[in-house]
């Protein structure tokens, strides 16, 4: 019986309970979660993408089940190269179904042996997004329910928060 090996792509800037959240249901399905760090172009990202890679390893450091990368260039290249047969991504909010849908087809079209995975995090997570954890951090605000402790005190430490009055 061969390994089921999925990718689950995106910049993780930071890494989000929501994110571990929809990579913990991954490990339901697949026997092995690559968690892909993503060098966005398009970005300009508050952590460097080793920094990004080393605290998700150290999240999942428990986990032999979850390995991270990163990678810069086409999403099914890597895929292909790692011999996995599915693509995970994050639905949070009907919102992003469109945007996936078509990155879903267009990686069909560039591969079809590839499948892409929708899942939906717990809904205590659904309105989560990195960005939006970045700005609670730089206003000074507790993002302790929103990330776990070692990226809490990376995030505080790089963003050196506005005192709140």
């Amino acid at each position: 019986m061969s390994t089921r090996i999925a990718v689950y792509p995106g910049t993780f800037d930071p890494i989000t309970y929501g994110h571990m959240d929809v990579i913990k249901r991954g490990t339901n399905l697949f026997d092995k979660v690559i968690v892909l760090v993503a060098r966005n172009s398009t970005k300009t990202p508050l952590f460097t993408g080793e920094e990004r890679v080393a605290m998700i390893k150290e999240i999942f450091r428990n986990n032999p089940r979850v390995s991270v990368d990163i990678f810069d260039g086409l999403l099914v290249d890597f895929v292909v190269r790692k011999k996995a047969t599915a693509i995970i991504r994050g639905l949070r909010a009907l919102s992003d179904f469109e945007y996936e849908f078509q990155m879903a087809l267009t990686n069909r079209k560039m591969d079809g042996t590839i499948d892409t995975v929708f899942l939906v995090p717990d809904e205590r997570y659904t309105y989560l997004n990195s960005t939006i954890v970045r700005e609670i951090a730089r206003l000074g605000g507790d993002v302790s329910d929103f990330v776990p402790p070692c990226v809490r005190k990376r995030l505080v430490t790089k963003v050196k928060p506005h005192t709140r009055r």
